[in-house]
């Protein structure tokens, strides 16, 4: 069987590959792509060479991350999954994957594809959460209102259950979209961010001035936790740091993967979510290329891009 992937063969140079996919290994499920995103925080910086922790990038590069899709053959190893099945994984811009039956994330049919994409930034948003770990009482500022701004709110509010979570964010439609999600107050400004008022900060938004604002805006001996990619700026540590004695944390991937969706499909089934409203921008597998180039001159700057293959 042919698979085409989408490979970024130098600065702004996508092309797609066809290969001939290797038979299945015993634990291995291959998946027909139904939906894809595009991680606009993550691709972007790659695909402009902008990138500030890489900088002298290696060629050819596969693209993408999120996939949904239909598993239509199995392992003779595989247990727990079956043919029909439907599951979210990671193995990028392409129409087929082969991936181990472990990193299968399986979705309920009754989740729409659009929802479950996020669960694999949902988890990764829960983990740098989960290691402040905030009491329901503690006030909480996000830096951010990205795809992973919005996700950390989320998590907050509905795991969580922190009460008082406030955000700083300078694009007004993705302030409203913090609103609903459960955020308190919406600060457009660093101007308008109090001092010495928060219990825990995340910072999302990949922007320096804004990392400095939440040192600023921390209590003495509060926490921090970035969970930004840092390929947009290099954060600096301010004077307020060492004066009030912050813990800074990073976090890199989700804290687990399988148990995390479990809980993150129930509450999308429950609480009817307005997650899915993320995908500002829908495709089809054949715009790809159209519309990294669209991204990288601003001629569109959705908060997020889904994927239809």
């Amino acid at each position: 069987m042919k698979q085409n992937s989408l490979m970024l063969l130098g600065k702004k140079e996508l092309k797609w590959i066809q290969n001939e996919l290797p038979p299945l290994a015993n634990d291995e499920v291959l998946v027909k792509t139904i939906a894809g995103a595009i991680s606009i925080g993550a691709e972007m910086p790659q695909y402009l060479e902008t990138d500030i922790t890489e900088r002298q990038p290696a060629y050819p590069k596969e693209t993408g991350y999120e996939n949904y899709g239909e598993i239509i053959e199995v392992g003779k190893g595989v247990a727990m999954l079956k043919k029909g099945d439907r599951v979210v994984a990671s193995f990028g811009h392409k129409d087929y994957g082969i991936i181990p039956e472990y990193k299968s994330i399986p979705v309920p049919r009754d989740i729409h594809y659009a929802d479950a994409l996020l669960t694999i930034l949902s988890c990764d948003a829960a983990k740098g959460v989960l290691k402040l770990n905030p009491g329901k009482e503690d006030k909480v500022l996000v830096t951010g209102m990205g795809t992973m701004g919005l996700l950390t709110v989320y998590f907050l509010r509905e795991y969580m259950d922190v009460r008082h979570i406030d955000v700083l964010e300078p694009n007004a439609s993705r302030r409203f979209m913090a609103k609903q999600l459960g955020s308190n107050n919406l600060l457009n400004d660093i101007s308008d961010c109090p001092k010495d008022f928060y219990d825990y900060g995340l910072e999302c938004s990949g922007i320096n001035a804004a990392f400095h604002c939440l040192q600023t805006s921390l209590l003495p001996d509060a926490g921090l936790c970035i969970l930004s990619d840092g390929n947009k700026d290099v954060f600096e540590l301010q004077p307020e740091f060492y004066e009030k004695e912050l813990r800074i944390v990073g976090s890199s991937d989700g804290w687990d993967y399988q148990k995390h969706s479990q809980w993150y499909f129930e509450n999308i089934k429950r609480r009817r979510s307005v997650l899915n409203q993320l995908f500002e921008l829908t495709i089809g597998k054949e715009e790809l290329i159209r519309c990294f180039e669209d991204l990288g001159e601003g001629r569109v700057n959705p908060l997020k891009v889904l994927v239809k293959y």
